[in-house]
């Protein structure tokens, strides 16, 4: 089924978020088992499913976490998105406004196949993948996201870039018909974000198109968004429009209305307060019905990340470049 076939799907057929949770938990609970009992032989109970899922290849990759994953009505209402409001309920209730069909991506820069393409074409062949990363945002709390996408450093090789690509530049759609926020200049729109080449090839880096096993809603960033989990929040640009290969790091949204707040690289670092707020906890999202929050959680380098992307920052004084 083709993505642009999966966006059509009725709502009444979309798998509920508790169906999606017991099915993960009953493939687990199968994987774990050696052999099936035959009928009669054995009336015991079954084991009850292990705690996770996730295989020694998954936690080496860092594609997968064993913590609880933060509840579907929690990520898809608690939402930075600035072109629908400045609330963290706005965009939920603005964002219905966004056309996300037809989309595509204009891609450009040092690279030998430029053009613009269909969001179909521009993941066209390539096998969706569920990633469940953690998702930790500047302001301080944190989610843990089942995405379903495709690697970043995938699509990006299809436009051949050159040599002369240092930096990979992301923008967003900035329409005030569609995007009310826009008519107010709380940032020099459109949004724009920016990676270097090589973390942009780094396997942890996903387009996403999905959550929980469902098409992106408009709030969180459909059609087409970044996910990069070792970075805040913010460097995982929503809606993107365009895709530039350039030489020079490029301006970034945030940097530039306040440099001294929010650098180019953003990597979550519990060494490097912002100027306002200490960074070294974070109030992971816990989705009870009593409170929104859990107990607050010491933040780890790179978000956790370690293993897979301090290789990158190697000699870097991520202090300076925060």
């Amino acid at each position: 089924m083709s993505l642009r076939d999966a966006l059509k799907i009725p709502s009444s057929q979309i798998t509920d978020e508790a169906v999606y949770r017991e099915r993960r938990q009953f493939l687990a609970a199968f994987a774990a088992v050696p052999a099936l009992a035959l009928p009669g032989c054995s009336e015991a109970e079954p084991p009850p499913p292990p705690k996770t899922a996730i295989t020694p290849a998954q936690a080496r990759s860092g594609f997968r976490t064993d913590e609880p994953l933060t509840r579907f009505e929690d990520i898809t209402t608690y939402n930075n998105f600035y072109e629908f409001g400045t609330g963290k309920a706005d965009p939920s209730k603005a964002a219905r406004t966004l056309r996300t069909r037809p989309w595509s991506v204009a891609v450009g820069g040092h690279c030998a196949k430029p053009g613009t393409v269909s969001l179909d074409d521009l993941i066209k062949g390539l096998t969706p993948e569920e990633r469940v990363y953690r998702l930790r945002c500047v302001e301080g709390w944190s989610m843990v996201i089942p995405w379903l996408g495709v690697p970043l450093a995938a699509v990006l090789k299809r436009f051949e870039p050159t040599s002369q690509a240092k930096f990979v530049a992301f923008t967003t759609l900035a329409d005030p018909k569609q995007m009310p926020g826009v008519a107010y200049r709380s940032i020099d729109w459109p949004y724009r974000e920016g990676l270097r080449i090589d973390e942009a090839m780094n396997p942890l880096s996903l387009l996403a198109t999905g959550i929980y096993g469902k098409p992106l809603l408009q709030q969180n960033g459909a059609p087409l968004r970044l996910v990069t989990p070792w970075k805040y929040g913010f460097k995982s640009i929503k809606s993107i429009v365009a895709i530039d290969f350039v030489e020079k790091m490029p301006e970034t949204a945030w940097h530039e209305l306040q440099p001294s707040e929010y650098g180019f690289f953003s990597n979550v670092n519990p060494n490097v307060d912002h100027p306002r707020w200490s960074q070294k906890t974070e109030r992971r999202i816990a989705g009870t019905t009593s409170k929104l929050f859990a107990e607050r959680i010491p933040t780890r380098l790179f978000n956790g990340y370690a293993d897979q992307v301090a290789g990158m920052y190697t000699g870097l004084d991520l202090k300076k470049w925060f």
